[in-house]
């Protein structure tokens, strides 16, 4: 059973669109491959969380691999993410260096309540160089810092460790929200030029919100993200 069920695409308020009324002009932008890595860490709850906006507590694991897309206007250009979640469980890892392979973008997720999750990241790290070399933007991500009393990774370490590997850092909370959007944001920025559309010359102030038979329109100048 995937996470997310077939490819879905979805916008929200804060900077996105929805793709499915895209025109053919944004069906031709640039698309960025991001992967996200690591051990069950709530990979899947952060791309929930950005995608959707929402939490499930169930934590169901992710089995195989599963993709969603969603466009982004940061101030001077637009980014196409094509999100791929990963399993964490062992017995998938053999699919993972294939998915790697095209990347763009590699998010390594650990949970800072899981000290072995952290030591692991050292590994994905090297799978990803060992794929895509440096040619690829990668980001180091503490996740569930809703439970800080339950912290066994100090922001410290994950900022020690970013620093020993050359990649970027981040603590976030899927469950609260917290860096979610500036998770994203940052690596998007990372991009290269070349990986990245400029501004549409034609404007859509006015969109539509679509999901689950519920429907919300309205108007917004696309603000950037917060």
């Amino acid at each position: 059973m995937y996470a997310f069920g077939p490819h879905k695409t979805l916008s929200e308020t804060g900077g996105f669109r929805l793709e499915a009324n895209e025109g053919p002009e944004y069906q031709s932008l640039r698309q960025s491959k991001l992967v996200f890595l690591g051990e069950r860490s709530g990979k899947t709850s952060i791309i929930t969380r950005f995608m959707y906006d929402s939490f499930n507590c169930t934590g169901q694991a992710t089995v195989g691999i599963d993709f969603l897309s969603k466009t982004m206007y940061l101030e001077d250009r637009i980014v196409r993410l094509q999100l791929w979640d990963t399993a964490g469980q062992e017995r998938f890892h053999s699919l993972i260096p294939s998915y790697i392979r095209d990347s763009t973008i590699a998010v390594v997720v650990y949970d800072i309540t899981n000290i072995n999750s952290f030591k692991k990241t050292d590994k994905w790290v090297e799978d990803v160089r060992a794929e895509r070399g440096d040619n690829v933007v990668i980001m180091l991500v503490g996740n569930k810092i809703d439970l800080n009393n339950k912290r066994q990774v100090s922001a410290e370490e994950g900022e020690e460790k970013s620093r020993h590997l050359s990649v970027m850092f981040i603590e976030t909370s899927a469950k609260t929200g917290y860096n979610v959007k500036n998770l994203f944001r940052r690596v998007a920025s990372a991009l290269p030029s070349s990986c990245t559309s400029p501004p549409l010359k034609e404007e859509y102030p006015f969109y539509q919100l679509c999901w689950h038979r519920e429907c919300i329109s309205r108007e917004d100048n696309l603000p950037l993200l917060s």
